[in-house]
């Protein structure tokens, strides 16, 4: 039952990430699930935004948090297409998500085992669940196929 959520919620996080292709931005896309129902998606937009912090996972926290009124957001999961990147991986443990599922992982910036682990961190006070590879195929090919264009 829950392989087939992971790939519901990750399917929609390649979405978003299709949107951010078309926006010119790095296909990477997240998805926020609480209790089986999505509070916020979103896309990279570090270019659009002009802000090197716009990567999909910031930009569906901040979503979540202003609709949740609180920047704690206990009880959910992050569904992304790409490992998340040390920046990402801190702000999904201050904002006490509980699980991050993530598809492709990234041998140049990953933070959930890749490069680091934060996520493994026994000295930090909350402990957040990683689960990679889920649909990790495909989401690496939308980051293939969008560098090989850029090229």
């Amino acid at each position: 039952m829950q392989a087939a959520l992971d790939r519901q919620f990750m399917q929609q996080a390649i979405e978003q990430a299709h949107l951010a292709a078309i926006a010119g931005e790095v296909p990477v896309g997240a998805v926020l699930v609480r209790d089986g129902q999505v509070i916020s998606k979103a896309f990279n937009q570090p270019i659009t935004n002009h802000d090197p912090s716009a990567h999909a996972e910031m930009l569906a926290l901040r979503q979540a948090a202003l609709t949740e009124q609180n920047y704690r957001l206990p009880g959910t999961t992050l569904y992304v297409t790409l490992e998340p990147c040390a920046m990402c991986a801190g702000a999904m443990l201050h904002a006490r998500v509980d699980r991050i599922v993530f598809g492709a992982p990234d041998p140049k910036t990953g933070a959930a085992g890749s490069v680091v682990d934060l996520f493994a961190m026994k000295q930090i006070n909350h402990q957040t669940s990683i689960e990679g590879g889920i649909m990790g195929d495909e989401c690496g090919q939308l980051l293939k196929n969008f560098f090989k264009e850029r090229r």
